[in-house]
């Protein structure tokens, strides 16, 4: 017998565990797992002693000052999540995900990505000696589609937007038959994307900011935080779950405008912040309600801001992030001009990827 089931995370219907099941069969909302204990930080796998690994989480975090002092906040923890093994946060998703996907006995699956979580899929897949099939965009930054290639996963390089990777790694999987590893609907890659938040807990104890401003997408860093927290809390390890605040790209906005009560289209404008590019996130009604219980801020950045903020990062404190991270930093400024933190908060951000997997700032 499982020790957890999945459940939906809109109308609660409970679902046998699975590698095949994504969303609701009630309602076709997404699910999550759901565990018949209350322990922090416990794992879908049945055999926690096989669990698949290239070493990814214990990341560092380090203090900004410099930074914090520019953007008019009292101090900035940055947990530096780049220095996972495939350079992005997506590694801890990543490894639960394909890890289960293993003990299940898959050997071939589909996923699709704007890129760090291709890269990373191709890489776990290598360790578990599971054949990948990586969708992504053919606009997607250079290094990144190479390294999807060089842990030896099949690229496909879609044309268009990010939403058509998706579409046709569902059409492929649909065709093939094989699982899809996506890592915006399936519920077993949050459970890996939690650790983010109780390792940063226990990291800071005390010092564990109020504030975590993070670079939002597709929401699964942003859910599996609040999960990993909440789990903190019911233990009686954790006071209160931080105010979690979402940064995205004014080219893609959809949570932020939906917390704000607002209508928003998209204008079919490209974000240099690929990993927050995505218009129809399909966790969206959860990336809102994490907002609304943590006492969380939504802000929109431009993409003049994200690269700023990157050079600053750089020049400031020899942090090379990429776009996405400095979406994080953008957002600090409008959250400080909105009055939401001021010159004595604390603010804890994840640096989310590596500025080396993306193509250089202009002018460079």
């Amino acid at each position: 017998m499982s020790h957890y089931h999945l459940a939906c995370t809109e109308c609660h219907e409970s679902h046998d565990a699975d590698v095949y099941t994504l969303a609701c069969r009630k309602c076709s909302a997404p699910l999550e797992v759901a565990y018949s204990d209350k322990d922090v930080g416990l794992s879908p796998l049945h055999d926690p002693d096989k669990a698949l690994t290239l070493g990814e989480g214990n990341t560092p975090v380090i203090e900004l000052p410099r930074i914090a002092r520019s953007l008019g906040v009292g101090a900035i923890f940055a947990k530096l999540e780049y220095a996972n093994p495939t350079g992005s946060f997506k590694d801890r998703g990543t490894a639960v995900m394909i890890g289960v996907m293993r003990e299940h006995g898959v050997t071939e699956l589909v996923e699709d990505s704007s890129g760090n979580a291709g890269a990373s899929a191709s890489a776990y897949c290598a360790r578990a000696g599971i054949t990948g099939h990586i969708f992504a965009p053919a606009t997607a930054p250079a290094a990144k589609l190479a390294q999807i290639r060089v842990y030896g996963a099949t690229l496909h390089a879609i044309p268009g937007p990010r939403e058509a990777a998706t579409e046709a790694a569902e059409a492929f999987q649909k065709e093939h038959g094989f699982p899809y590893a996506s890592h915006n609907l399936s519920p077993y890659f949050i459970e890996g994307t939690k650790l983010f938040a109780i390792e940063a807990a226990m990291q800071l104890g005390e010092s564990l900011p109020v504030h975590v401003v993070m670079p939002v997408g597709n929401g699964s860093l942003f859910i599996g935080s609040y999960k990993g927290f909440n789990e903190l809390v019911q233990a009686e390890q954790l006071k209160a779950v931080p105010k979690l605040h979402a940064v995205q790209s004014m080219a893609a906005m959809g949570v932020v405008a939906a917390h704000r009560g607002e209508q928003w289209t998209p204008s079919g404008k490209k974000t240099i912040a690929g990993g927050i590019s995505s218009v129809a996130p399909p966790r969206k009604n959860e990336m809102v309600r994490v907002l609304k219980n943590s006492g969380g801020s939504g802000v929109a950045v431009e993409d003049e801001d994200i690269v700023h903020w990157q050079r600053e990062l750089a020049e400031q404190e020899g942090v090379y992030a990429e776009p996405t991270s400095a979406a994080a930093f953008a957002g600090i400024v409008a959250l400080v001009q909105q009055g939401v933190l001021d010159s004595k908060s604390a603010v804890l951000v994840p640096i989310t990827g590596s500025g080396l997997k993306d193509e250089p700032p202009a002018a460079l």
